[in-house]
């Protein structure tokens, strides 16, 4: 994604903002990590985050992305390891 690294832009989830109520508020921050996620053309996002997991499941609908696959770092290593 770009920008990456240092640069990279939060999902807004971050500091347990999925509890605080401001629902309104978290999913307008969010817009700025959707249309990265977005510009892409991925169809899944890996997360090693708990707080980015659970944002971007909550609000991937609001941003027209509801067939977004979600998962977190280690389940892909376990897709991985399945055969």
């Amino acid at each position: 994604m770009y920008p990456a690294k240092m640069d990279q832009i939060c999902c807004g989830g971050g500091g347990g903002a999925m509890t605080t109520g401001y629902d309104n508020e978290r999913i307008f921050y969010a817009r700025r990590k959707m249309d990265q996620i977005k510009s892409t053309g991925a169809d899944m996002v890996v997360v090693p985050c708990h707080s980015c997991h659970g944002q971007l499941k909550n609000i991937q609908k609001e941003y027209g992305m509801g067939d977004l696959e979600v998962k977190y770092l280690w389940e892909l290593v376990a897709d991985c390891l399945v055969i």
